[in-house]
């Protein structure tokens, strides 16, 4: 007996609608128990109606006539709707204000658009324009997820080049219908069915994805961040010192470590009390963020002591550190309505050389900072280097600090 040829298996834009509907819907339920076990993370409910919204303007679409009297621009809008509450979960994940009426403006305008002329139900216009929209909401999706810097790099690169990729497919039915005879489109709608469910398991996967970055991140940071000032704590602080000195050894420039210490911060304790201590410190803590550039990295070691170090030179540093003293003192006149009058003392150190042991220039910098201290507080200090050549000296330090140059060996700054 000779076997016949064996008939194609084909797959029909319905069939492939109807599984969407089903996926669409079991995803959108699976993100919405996600978010009743975790309420930490609203966004995964603003997903899960996403999918669940989809999901029901694909079975109104497919419905049979009459669509129990539904007019076909709501399973529409629908679609475009489900594409504004994505982009408003994705927001708010990320801590975005919320966007209502630019997020549903597309499920809004449609109707009004599907009544202009030649915009008729069917038409190539119409369906041109609904596939332009989900594809400008896909766009925007990706760009948002493309500003958020804290993901790591996998998750971030799969949150942009899906998105994306999705919707340059979005528009291929517009080039279909363009460049290509009637029955080759309509083979290659079939794919584009297919990629639409792969893309919305896809899109889910990453959701989950993102959630999972945003716990490690959270408890990466709690482990390494001062629950007081939200600077990185001593453990942090030392890790990020280290890998910029070996940066800076590898390019052969040098590096210069700060240490801070608040003047007289017990006697703000014994006569404030340790609230208005801690609001010091805080206070401090903005100065010190809002006076640094971006690449440099700064910590609160313990107590009233911080540390900074900087990619860069003595000279380069005076700066720097003069715009924290001045910034603190003018800060710290007043804080929590007593009239505190801190500042604060720094001491500095420069490592030309490679930085085998980060322990030795904090010590290097602690030893001009107690100098700093015993010329008279409010005062930069530098360490001599290791060849005890004397350091550089700004102007302005100079003039702030004649105490310190005549007693102290270290230099000033």
């Amino acid at each position: 007996m000779i076997a016949g040829p064996t008939p194609a298996l084909s797959l029909d834009v319905p069939t492939l609608a109807f599984v969407s509907i089903a996926l669409a819907g079991l995803l959108g339920v699976f993100l919405v128990i996600s978010w009743v076990q975790d309420r930490n993370v609203p966004s995964l409910a603003w997903w899960g109606s996403a999918y669940l919204i989809g999901a029901s303007s694909v079975a109104l679409w497919l419905a049979p006539a009459p669509r129990f009297h539904i007019p076909p621009e709501v399973p529409e809008a629908m679609t475009l709707l489900a594409c504004g509450v994505v982009w408003s979960g994705i927001r708010l994940f990320h801590g975005r204000t919320l966007k209502p009426l630019v997020a549903f403006a597309g499920a809004i305008a449609w109707p009004v658009l599907c009544d202009l002329p030649g915009v008729a139900e069917g038409s190539d216009a119409r369906m041109g324009l609904g596939a332009a929209l989900v594809a400008a909401y896909t766009f925007v999706i990706a760009f948002e997820l493309w500003r958020e810097r804290r993901k790591s790099l996998f998750s971030r690169t799969a949150a942009i080049v899906v998105p994306s990729l999705h919707a340059a497919i979005f528009l291929m039915p517009l080039a279909m219908q363009a460049f290509m005879p009637d029955q080759v489109a309509a083979q290659w709608l079939t794919v584009f069915a297919l990629e639409t469910m792969i893309y919305a398991v896809g899109t889910a996967f990453i959701m989950m994805l993102m959630v999972k970055d945003h716990h490690v991140y959270v408890y990466r940071r709690a482990a390494t961040t001062d629950h007081l000032t939200g600077l990185p704590n001593r453990r942090a602080f030392l890790q990020d010192a280290t890998t910029l000195c070996a940066l800076q050894a590898r390019k052969g420039q040098p590096v210069t470590l700060m240490m801070f210490d608040l003047d007289h911060f017990k006697s703000i304790n014994d006569r404030f009390g340790h609230a208005t201590g801690d609001e010091a410190l805080k206070v401090f803590a903005q100065v010190l963020g809002t006076s640094m550039r971006a690449s440099d990295i700064m910590g609160r070691l313990g107590g009233e002591e911080f540390a900074a170090i900087v990619a860069g030179n003595m000279e380069t540093t005076a700066r720097i550190a003069e715009r924290i003293r001045a910034g603190f003192e003018a800060a710290g006149f007043m804080i929590g309505g007593h009239v505190l009058g801190g500042t604060v003392s720094i001491g500095a150190a420069t490592a030309t050389e490679p930085v085998v042991d980060i322990d030795a220039l904090l010590n290097r910098a602690d030893e001009a900072l107690y100098e700093a201290k015993r010329g008279g507080r409010n005062r930069i200090c530098a360490a001599p280097d290791v060849a005890h050549a004397p350091a550089a000296l700004s102007d302005a330090a100079r003039r702030r600090a004649p105490a310190a140059r005549q007693t102290a060996p270290a230099p000033s700054l």
